[in-house]
This record gives C-alpha cells, sequence and structure tokens, in this order.
C-alpha cells in the first residue's frame, strides 16, 4: 500500500485516513464495530505507527471513531453525506436546500478576478468580485468553492455575500433578474490546492461542479465551481421522473 500512496502529493497520514473512512464508508467497517490495532493497521498500510496514529486522530476528530478504554477503538459513525445532491435541479431548490443546510462559510480569499468562460456561458460583466471559500459543517470541511459575482450586483449586499451562501441571497434581491442557470457536475481527483484545504489525499475521489448564472440579456452574473469531498456527495437521480 505504501507504494501507491508515495505517489501522492499529499501528506502521508492524510491518504492512509482516507482509505480508512472510506471502509467506513462502504460498510465494511460497520458502525460499532472495533477497528485494528494502530500496529495491525501499520503493518498492512507499511506505514509507521505515527503516520497510522495521525490518520486515526482525524477521524477521531470527525468523530467517525472512538477509542474505549482497555477495549480499543470503535466506529461511532458515517460521514456526513450532501442530503440532496442533484444532476438536475431546481435554482429555487439549490437555494431552498441551501437554507435548510446552513454551512459554515470560512473565507480563504476575496479580490477583482475576470473567470474562464466558455462561449457557450454567455457574455462577461466589466468586472467580477471573486470570492474563494470554504463550506463546512460542524464536524469538517466539506467543499471548496471559487466564485465570481458580478461585481455590480455584489455592491448591492457586499455583507451578506461574504457571510453567507450566495445562492440564496441572489434569489433575494429583487433587483437580480436570472435569465438562465446550468449546473455541471463532474467526478475526479483533488488537486494539491483542493486537497490541502479539504483535509484528503490528492488522489482521493471529488465531485466537481460547475455553476453559470446569467441575467435576461445573457451577461454571465454569477460563476462557482465547487469541489466536494467524495464522502459528503450522494447524487440522487428519479429515473422516472
Amino acid at each position: 500500500m505504501h507504494g501507491y500512496f508515495k505517489h501522492s502529493a499529499s501528506p502521508l497520514y492524510a491518504q492512509v485516513a482516507d482509505a480508512l473512512r472510506e471502509r467506513i464508508v462502504r460498510g465494511t467497517w460497520p458502525i460499532g464495530s472495533q477497528i485494528p490495532t494502530l500496529p495491525e493497521l501499520a503493518h498492512e498500510f507499511g506505514v509507521g505507527l505515527i503516520t497510522v496514529r495521525q490518520a486515526v486522530q482525524l477521524l477521531k476528530n470527525e468523530k467517525l471513531v472512538v477509542p474505549e478504554q482497555g477495549r480499543g477503538t470503535f466506529v461511532r459513525d458515517k460521514p456526513q453525506t450532501h442530503p440532496k445532491m442533484r444532476v438536475e435541479t431546481s435554482l429555487q431548490g439549490l437555494a431552498d436546500l441551501y437554507r435548510k443546510l446552513a454551512p459554515r462559510v470560512l473565507p480563504l480569499e476575496e479580490g477583482t478576478a475576470m473567470p474562464r468562460l466558455d462561449a457557450e456561458d454567455g457574455l462577461p460583466a466589466p468586472a467580477y468580485r471573486y470570492l474563494r471559500r470554504v463550506h463546512g459543517s460542524e464536524r469538517q470541511v466539506t467543499s471548496v468553492i471559487s466564485a465570481y459575482l458580478d461585481e455590480r450586483i455584489f455592491k448591492l449586499a457586499p455583507k451578506r455575500f461574504r457571510k453567507e451562501l450566495i445562492i440564496p441571497v441572489l434569489m433575494d434581491l429583487e433587483k437580480v433578474k436570472i435569465g438562465s442557470a446550468r449546473q455541471i457536475l463532474t467526478i475526479g481527483t483533488a488537486g494539491v490546492g483542493a486537497a490541502a484545504v479539504l483535509n484528503v489525499a490528492a488522489s482521493a475521489p471529488v465531485a466537481e461542479v460547475r455553476r453559470v448564472f446569467c441575467d435576461p440579456e445573457g451577461t454571465v452574473i454569477y460563476l462557482g465551481e465547487l469541489t466536494y469531498r467524495g464522502d459528503f456527495i450522494r447524487v440522487d437521480m428519479d429515473l422516472l421522473g
């Protein structure tokens, strides 16, 4: 296993933690079951005890496993999953979902920058406010987003846009008219930057979502590029809908 891990730029303990977390997600280690001892895990993965200890500590911090004195370490819970990540959904439904979830918003970077727009996206606005931030639950970081918001719209509610999720704020502003809204979801692996923020290995699976909103005249007023931890996503499709 160590030979596989060494090709990633992420810390070795984070990669081991990914492998352990995946066993909980898949039910290989059911809730209530005891996980192997640190020496057993170190032997299995071909890494040192310190590395395994750090990996298990990550799972303890996420409250996925809990130690019981004199007995060992036991699986307490599964990683949280997104309750309703649909491949196709309504804009209102997405806004309602975010209001319900109300994840924590942790700012990483803010400035002005022009997004990379494809021809089919729409026309560029004169200027954009760039907001890079992390979304998280009480237990863990769940996604990182790079958002580009038409500067004219950002100035309508700068305090709210900085502190809250962007889509519900957009829906609340009467002056903002959305003519089209597209969402594209792809599956990939975390890059080094996203992996560091999401606390996963660079080889870990992630879901990448790109959202483009245009006004009725075809100007791109919002572009959001999100990377979700793979263990946080559940794609729910109604095949008869």
